[in-house]
């Protein structure tokens, strides 16, 4: 798949998530084989304002090509000029945010508050291609509400004004992340554009990402919740791809190798009080599922250090089980 002039080597993309696609779980996931990653969503004022707190959102590794960098906002000025500014970054990709559905990003008419003014979509993605050299795509939902299911005029318009790609959730902002993503939109908008489409939405398993792009025809499938804990899963897919088999889960031994990796770097790139913190919530991903878990999680939240992760994986989760 090519998105611009940038060539995907497979299908699969991890999605963007605020508080998870970092930098370390990035780099875990493209040695797992992910075809492009997506970096967590960037204000596009925050960096007019050169807010302090962006600097570390904007880290790329030279590892991780390629690699989506995404914005949001709704000012297309604003998003324009500070993607011009940041375009010598090393990413491949620039992405606008018309998906998120926070109540705090909402508010500002931001996120999938666009999806409700299409002019300012064309608006927004016309004027950031033209000021940057990039491929320039955009994430949607299904539409605002069930009575604004408005994906295929959204995608036209972002097609219209000279975006690259379009990925589609298949769910609406009043959903969130609840009930069943609707593939059929996907399969909609792939129709009505001729620039890839990248399906998402309830894919958690080889089968799943298989029957999306059978039932759509989607050109890419963009993993998110799936790969939380699980970054085997895009290693899974290639091998699927492969052979027409469903590799066997990782085994105890396999994840908590995987977490101690994902705990080191944590710690180099964010210190050891953020980053021992922070692996709290990946750790709760890691054994969600395995019998014996539950004391796990219970006492996950008082790890501090390493070494007493290091400890606490080695004790208490020597009764560990795959299901």
């Amino acid at each position: 798949m090519k998105i611009g002039n940038v060539t995907l080597h497979n299908p699969y993309v991890l999605a963007p998530m605020a508080g998870v696609t970092d930098l370390p779980f990035r780099l875990l996931c493209r040695e797992q084989g992910a075809g492009l990653l997506c970096m967590e969503m960037i204000s596009a004022k925050a960096l007019q304002y050169k807010n302090k707190n962006t600097k570390a959102l904007l880290a790329i590794h030279p590892e991780e090509y390629p690699v989506s960098l995404q914005l949001f906002g709704s000012d297309p000025g604003i998003i324009s000029e500070q993607a011009k500014r940041i375009e010598e970054l090393p990413f491949q990709i620039l992405d606008i945010n018309m998906g998120c559905p926070v109540p705090k990003v909402v508010r500002n008419g931001e996120g999938s508050a666009l999806m409700q003014n299409p002019k300012l979509v064309y608006e927004i993605i016309s004027q950031t291609v033209k000021a940057v050299n990039k491929p320039v795509t955009a994430k949607i939902r299904k539409g605002f509400h069930d009575g604004s299911v408005n994906a295929v005029e959204i995608a036209k318009v972002i097609e219209a004004a000279g975006g690259a790609a379009v990925a589609v959730h298949g769910r609406t902002r009043e959903q969130y992340y609840s009930g069943a993503a609707d593939w059929e939109i996907i399969r909609q908008v792939k129709e009505a554009v001729s620039i890839p489409v990248i399906g998402n939405g309830d894919v958690d398993s080889c089968e799943k990402a298989a029957a999306m792009q059978r039932e759509t025809g989607c050109d890419g499938v963009m993993i998110g919740r799936g790969a939380q804990g699980n970054p085997w899963i895009f290693s899974s897919l290639l091998e699927y791809n492969r052979t027409g088999v469903i590799p066997p889960k990782p085994d105890w031994e396999e994840v908590r190798a995987m977490m101690l990796r994902h705990a080191r770097l944590q710690l180099e790139f964010k210190g050891d009080y953020i980053g021992i913190r922070e692996m709290r919530k990946h750790v709760a991903w890691y054994t969600k599922g395995m019998k014996g878990a539950a004391r796990l999680r219970a006492r996950i939240n008082q790890v501090e250090s390493y070494e007493e992760l290091l400890l606490l994986t080695g004790q208490e989760c020597a009764e560990l089980r795959i299901p």
